[in-house]
């Protein structure tokens, strides 16, 4: 590990390590994510929690609230806080079209989220950050948990020269790959988004750089050949999954509403408890176009 990563590394500890004074904060790890308490989410919080709360998520950028008991209209309440919802891209006739209802059991052949991924890159606003709150655990009372990867920390632990040849790289976005990937076409009402977005990107609140990769939506990188582009995609995602350091768990249980900075980390949903079920509702939220 080079010193600029080391530096790095010791600058989000240094944060971390903030003190607050309405809500307490339990860092996951000393790089990623934090468990938040003294805080009832079917309540409207004061200003000064909600200030805080936003302090954390910038952050940790992963918060995890256990003992919820929430309805979707708290959900969605404490999810407006953070700016307009985002609308589910294939909304189910009759539901609400700012929740997505997540559910997996023995019926199913596969599971959103199983892979390392952010949500909706192919958009040319991908969204803010999502809030999940699972209500069902898999009957077992183990597996089903969400692994996220801190992206600010894998650009920063990237070598110099790569960084410097990252700069400036663009990679097109296809909504249509997870289907194709599976061997199917996206449903006929799905307006399929495809958007060019930059490799580095930097986060609109804090300004700080980060790697921006996504494995399900990334087809190419525009400057590069097919088979170039191949070899660097492939070294990056396996970058963000192999590298433990980059990462936190969060291990579900009954009632848990987890928030993600969907602009700065990846996450990846274990389905590891099949043929148990798992349910729980996501709201989003809108976000901004990615910006060198």
């Amino acid at each position: 590990m080079d010193q600029a990563a080391l530096e790095a590394i010791e600058r989000i500890t240094t944060r971390t390590r903030q003190v607050y004074d309405t809500i307490a904060v339990d860092p996951l790890t000393p790089l990623l994510g934090a468990e938040i308490s003294g805080l009832d989410l079917s309540k409207k919080p004061t200003p000064e929690q909600e200030k805080e709360v936003k302090d954390a998520f910038l952050t940790h950028h992963v918060l995890v609230f256990r003992d919820q008991n929430l309805t979707p209209d708290d959900h969605k309440r404490f999810a407006a806080l953070f700016g307009a919802l985002h609308p589910v891209a294939l909304p189910i006739e009759g539901s609400d079209p700012y929740i997505l209802e997540i559910s997996a059991n023995k019926e199913s052949r596969w599971v959103a989220g199983d892979g390392w991924h952010v949500d909706g890159s192919a958009e040319a606003e991908p969204s803010l950050g999502s809030m999940l709150y699972i209500t069902r655990v898999p009957e077992a009372g183990s597996g089903g948990d969400t692994l996220f990867a801190n992206m600010h920390l894998a650009y920063d632990m990237l070598s110099p020269s790569m960084k410097t040849f990252l700069e400036g790289l663009t990679a097109l976005h296809n909504g249509a790959l997870p289907w194709l990937r599976r061997g199917q076409t996206p449903p006929a009402r799905y307006d399929v988004p495809s958007n060019e977005h930059p490799l580095v990107v930097r986060h609109p609140e804090t300004g700080r750089k980060l790697l921006y990769v996504n494995n399900p939506y990334m087809s190419q990188i525009t400057q590069l050949s097919r088979a170039e582009s191949t070899a660097v995609l492939d070294l990056l995602y396996s970058h963000v999954a192999r590298t433990p350091l980059l990462h936190c768990r969060v291990r579900w249980q009954p009632n848990t509403l987890v928030f993600w900075d969907n602009r700065c980390v990846q996450h990846h949903a274990v389905w590891d408890y099949y043929p148990h079920g798992r349910y729980g509702r996501r709201v989003a939220i809108d976000g901004t176009r990615p910006q060198a």
